[in-house]
């Protein structure tokens, strides 16, 4: 399981005195655990989480460090972005494959042949269910606007 694997890392990192990874792994398990804490005072069960709540605790986590690298970079900071790039860095090696924009495009065409309406919202919502985990957002957004015009 990924979290176990985190965790394992983890020890690894600390370990080998790797403070960087130390500090990303830590932030990692920190928001793993606290979507466990929200599930079970929401539902009242084990609050423990699947494969698929964990990837999206770590995509959250990525799209945070995106959006500062987009900041940091605009700001004219490239010491804190190359600092978020490295962070983003060690994420990703916990994501899976992030797809290329041609394999998004299939998706996206498969979908839009699949339903009739023309509609951004629905079609977003259909390629976001697919894509889970898979593809950024924004990327998605992009390709089925550019189809939809």
């Amino acid at each position: 399981m990924l979290k176990e694997k985190l965790t394992n890392d983890l020890k690894q990192a600390m370990k080998s005195a790797d403070q960087e990874t130390v500090g990303v792994l830590r932030i990692l398990l920190t928001a793993i655990k606290n979507k466990e804490i929200e599930k079970k005072t929401k539902s009242g069960g084990d609050g423990q989480l699947n494969e698929e709540e964990v990837i999206q605790a770590l995509s959250s986590d990525a799209k945070k460090h995106k959006e500062s690298i987009e900041i940091f970079t605009k700001g004219s900071r490239k010491d804190l972005a190359d600092k978020e790039e490295k962070e983003l860095a060690i994420v990703q090696k916990y994501l899976p494959k992030q797809l290329g924009e041609a394999e998004i495009e299939q998706v996206v065409d498969k979908i839009l042949q699949q339903t009739s309406g023309k509609d951004f919202g629905s079609v977003m919502k259909e390629a976001m269910k697919e894509l889970k985990g898979k593809a950024d957002g924004k990327v998605v957004s992009e390709i089925i606007q550019r189809k939809l015009k």
